[in-house]
């Protein structure tokens, strides 16, 4: 649903983890993209080993349309290569807000010419039109007018990614960066048209684009606070106006549009109506969550929703007071609408509320906004990590419930076999022929709901189930006696039952951690990775005072890592970490979480 995107790259360490993981996304969506390198007046900073890393590390050749006027404390402005002219900022005015656009400097003139050469040059590869043009010209120079239309158009080919440069604290490089993007990242007319499915049908759906199609438009963001819940909104097609009404897919309801705000960061300008094509902020929706469709009841489209991974890491909240047990609930719900990567769930043995989230920062930002902005007077535990459980082999099992309640007897009886799948992530459910013909199609929805719950409520031992295939393969009924519960009941104890038979297996996440360290301390981080039972990815120079270190580690050994990271190093590595996946857990460790 992204049509283009600036990816930030730091001055100093150039790709990072995160900006490959950004960049992976971009290569699997199609969506173009410019690089903006950042942080150029910090110490060290290097705009040379930063394009280096781009080039050697990411998918589409960096072209440089831009370099900067001095560099670290002497950062004063950028060079266009396209126009031939330098933006220049003064010192005196810290917001950056004030700049002269004037000839290139003499300290870069010839640097200049030579990389506006080599652009041209690498455009010429890529796009004809430009090459006939050049070719035309006979040695006479380029208009900046045509470069900057060829950039365009291999740019949204997704053939080159240009670069630029700045610093965004200083606000310097920010205003021909965002020119760049309007000259050449896709406007919402360059996009082919948004698909989607027909809610009832599973049709194909295309909204183009265009004033006059139905309404459609994306939920993308929600944003909640003491004062209601603020929703970003993408419109695709038709227009979505103040007061007006929509159609809700998912939640089967309508939504009114109470009021529409432009957003300029922190600051919001009211407006009365959003064609399609804007992205605009909405107050008012009952409904909505973060991946709604919106659209019109005549014609109702949904598109695919944002899809989150799974939490790792939870911890429980107890409110001190019943008044703040009862604004736990509404709390949570709002945090929930605003961040899908959230959960909270009540445990059925303890009756703690558990929260869940992506990392321990992650958490650690969840407590302090309850805390904080909301008020909420609780204990909060430690972080612990969320465990998964997988099966070992194949294994049958069978579930009967055949008892007297209320003078009326239930019977219904389901027959499993589970066995593992081929990755840890899945989870797929099979009916065999020979269990169709021997539970009526109307049980069917109750036995499969209670394998997916018994899988998400841990199977008999509180982990969820994952990286499974069950197949129900037999059964019995009874043509006066069944009834949904007594299916929904026998078929969680064959879950239970199977998984006994199967043998359990505990998985713990696992964190792609990647660290930047001095080089001096490339051993002392490397013995402490090998104590946290991690597995070392690859060690890789930088430069001559710079090591990257990649490694898997169990998510469980990596909490307060950042201050271990610290006193190692003296303060001077830095490190990212994001799931990676899951991995067994080593029997000892198994046996004392399940008995």
């Amino acid at each position: 649903m992204l049509d283009g995107a600036v990816v930030v790259f730091d001055g100093v360490h150039g790709v990072e983890a995160q900006s490959e993981t950004v960049w992976r996304q971009a290569d699997r969506y199609g969506v173009p993209r410019l690089c903006f390198i950042n942080k150029l007046d910090r110490a060290g900073a290097s705009f040379e080993r930063s394009v280096a890393s781009i080039e050697k590390r990411l998918s589409l050749p960096p072209l440089i349309c831009q370099i900067p006027v001095g560099l670290e404390r002497e950062l004063r402005g950028v060079v266009d290569l396209v126009a031939e002219k330098a933006y220049i900022w003064s010192d005196d005015d810290e917001t950056g807000e004030t700049f002269e656009v004037v000839d290139v400097p003499d300290d870069v003139a010839e640097d200049a010419e030579i990389r506006r050469l080599e652009l041209i040059s690498t455009v010429v590869d890529y796009d004809d039109e430009l090459a006939e043009l050049y070719l035309d010209l006979d040695e006479e120079p380029v208009p900046a007018q045509a470069l900057s239309a060829a950039i365009r158009r291999i740019t949204l080919a997704g053939r080159v990614a240009p670069v630029l440069c700045g610093s965004a604290l200083r606000n310097k490089g920010i205003q021909p960066l965002l020119d760049a993007v309007t000259a050449w990242l896709p406007s919402p007319q360059d996009v082919p048209p948004a698909h989607g499915l027909h809610p009832d049908t599973e049709e194909p759906e295309e909204r183009p684009c265009d004033v006059d199609a139905p309404l459609s438009a994306l939920v993308f963001k929600s944003f909640s606070d003491r004062h209601g819940d603020l929703f970003y909104i993408r419109v695709y097609s038709g227009v979505l106006e103040e007061n007006g009404h929509s159609y809700n897919p998912r939640a089967e309801r309508g939504e009114k549009i109470r009021q529409l705000y432009k957003m300029h960061a922190n600051s919001r300008t009211r407006v009365k109506r959003a064609p399609a094509g804007d992205i605009v902020a909405v107050v008012g929706l009952k409904f909505a969550v973060t991946g709604d469709t919106l659209c019109a009841k005549a014609a109702p489209v949904v598109f695919e929703p944002v899809r989150f991974p799974e939490t790792v890491i939870s911890m429980a909240i107890e409110p001190r007071s019943s008044a703040d047990r009862d604004r736990l609930g509404e709390i949570l719900e709002r945090l929930k609408k605003e961040d899908p990567t959230f959960d909270a769930r009540e445990d059925a043995d303890t009756g703690q509320t558990i929260i869940s989230g992506m990392g321990e920062l992650h958490l650690e930002v969840l407590k302090n906004r309850m805390l904080r902005d909301f008020g909420l007077d609780a204990n909060v535990g430690n972080p612990r990590v969320s465990y998964r459980q997988t099966v070992s082999g194949s294994g049958r099992g069978e579930g009967e419930f055949d008892q007297e309640t209320a003078s009326k007897r239930q019977f219904g009886q389901v027959v499993l076999r589970l066995e593992p799948a081929e990755e840890y992530e899945s989870f797929e459910l099979v009916w065999e022929p020979a269990a169709k013909a021997a539970i009526p199609e109307t049980f069917h929805g109750a036995v499969e709901r209670a394998i997916l719950d018994e899988a998400r409520s841990g199977a008999g031992v509180g982990y969820p189930l994952i990286g499974t295939v069950v197949r129900v393969v037999g059964g019995r009924y009874s043509v006066e006696d069944s009834t949904d519960l007594a299916f929904e009941v026998a078929a969680s104890r064959a879950v239970q039952d199977a998984a006994e038979a199967a043998g359990r297996t505990i998985l713990e996440p696992l964190m792609r951690v990647e660290i930047r360290t001095p080089t001096d301390y490339v051993g002392e981080v490397l013995g402490d990775l090998n104590r946290r039972r991690s597995t070392i990815m690859g060690t890789d120079p930088e430069d001559a005072q710079s090591t990257k270190l990649t490694a898997t580690v169990p998510l469980a050994e990596m909490f307060g890592y950042v201050g271990t990271l610290r006193s190692l190093t003296q303060g001077r590595a830095a490190h990212a970490m994001e799931p990676t996946g899951y991995q067994p857990l080593p029997p000892a460790m198994a046996k004392k979480l399940l008995f």
